[in-house]
């Protein structure tokens, strides 16, 4: 169980930085969406008279909380991943919970959530994350 438990760890922490990275990628667009909208009316592309421009308003407040949750539960998922490979609960306990989360985004999402949700709540994974103290026996 400790490979699987390296494997969630690290495959956790690549997914996790790629999610923050496509969340920056959303940022970079908000802030360009402006000028993208004002360019593709200019070419014919969006007619002012069918879509009213305000409809474009809402497009930043959507996608800037979307991106600054996907960065909030990616930081999270990195942290517990951590703390797996150095064999915490509290890590554990975190990556369990940003699993969760990663079953909503399919397919991958879903297939490493799976995986780490199985491997997490395994038997021996918990007995390797709580091992249990051994009294001595006096005579």
């Amino acid at each position: 169980m400790e490979k699987h438990l390296n494997v969630v760890a690290i495959l956790n922490i690549v997914y996790r930085s790629l999610v923050i990275v496509w969340a920056f990628v959303l940022l970079a667009l908000v802030a360009w969406f402006d000028d993208l909208i004002g360019e593709l009316v200019q070419w014919g592309s969006i007619n002012p008279n069918e879509v009213p421009m305000g409809v474009f308003d809402i497009v930043p407040l959507i996608l800037v909380p979307i991106a600054g949750l996907m960065a909030i539960v990616s930081v999270a998922g990195i942290l517990g991943a951590v703390g797996v490979l150095k064999k915490k609960e509290w890590g554990r306990i975190l990556l369990l919970i940003v699993s969760f989360f990663n079953l909503l985004r399919i397919p991958l999402g879903t297939i490493l959530g799976g995986y780490s949700i199985w491997v997490l709540l395994n038997d021996e994974t918990i007995r390797i994350f709580n091992p249990v103290p051994v009294i001595p026996v006096t005579a």
